[in-house]
């Protein structure tokens, strides 16, 4: 079925003015680590033409780009495309950021080598819209490298949870269906030759308690800080005490800092 302009325009509004909420920046740099153990794996080829979607404040970009690629990112949120921009600049990698939707990407088809998104691309509204034009701009033979977060981890967990709190829109997909191995093949399996899914534990460290850690992602993080902000003070009072508890319950740190462990599903899928 096809949706409505109105409905996608709608949908697009509501994603833009989430990650462009609060600041980011300062749980990016949180998951810089992520991005490297990430980018390590792909073993990027100098000269390789590489996209990275919904990109940020630029983690998988900058790495990619200290391999020599030749590197695009987009993101749908203006500031964090501006501070991606500062971050390459400062550190004098030629990436060209820019401004846009992974539903509706201004490259032509078969435009890159490789297609990478971290934690980003499966927030999209529709992802089937997604998909495509992942496919559309990758080469044949070329590459799209994913890191979705798990229904089960830590982070699928704590979106769960929010959702509890504040229900998303009628007709929403869930972001956490992207960390499904069932679904990533329902998506991507007809256009490609060979999709390899593999879990991946990765590390959240922060110097202060799971309290200080929630009133992080309460302050800076697009998708808490909206449905806090939309919650009524009662109602913030309960998701901050399901979020607080969640976190405690997963700390694994004993000396009043936050070590939590969550999971997300790596995707390596060939571009037939």
């Amino acid at each position: 079925m096809t949706l409505e302009i109105s409905v996608i325009e709608a949908d697009r509004a509501r994603i833009k003015a989430t990650w462009s909420s609060g600041d980011f920046s300062k749980i990016a740099e949180s998951i810089e680590t992520h991005a490297e153990d990430f980018v390590a794996r792909l073993r990027v080829k100098p000269g390789t033409l590489v996209l990275d979607l919904a990109c940020g404040t630029g983690n998988i970009a900058v790495e990619v780009a200290k391999q020599h690629a030749i590197v695009s990112g987009l993101d749908i949120a203006p500031n964090l495309v501006a501070i991606a921009r500062e971050r390459a600049a400062s550190s004098g990698l030629p990436i060209e950021f820019e401004e846009g939707d992974v539903e509706m990407l201004p490259y032509p088809a078969a435009s890159f080598d490789m297609v990478v998104s971290m934690y980003g691309v499966m927030f999209a509204a529709h992802p089937d819209i997604a998909a495509a034009e992942m496919l559309r701009v990758c080469a044949s033979g070329g590459t799209i490298a994913l890191a979705n977060w798990t229904p089960t981890g830590f982070i699928g967990q704590m979106l769960k949870t929010i959702g509890a709190h504040v229900p998303p829109p009628p007709g929403s997909i869930s972001p956490i269906l992207w960390g499904t191995e069932a679904v990533v093949r329902e998506r991507l399996g007809d256009a490609t030759s060979a999709i390899r899914c593999t879990p991946r534990k990765v590390v959240f460290e922060y110097p202060f308690s799971p309290a200080e850690s929630v009133n992080l992602y309460l302050t800076y993080y697009g998708p808490t800080l909206r449905a806090y902000a939309n919650c009524s003070p009662e109602k913030q009072a309960l998701l901050r005490r399901d979020l607080e508890k969640l976190w405690s319950d997963h700390n694994q740190a004993t000396d009043g800092t936050t070590r939590v462990i969550s999971e997300y599903l790596e995707v390596i899928a060939i571009r037939a």
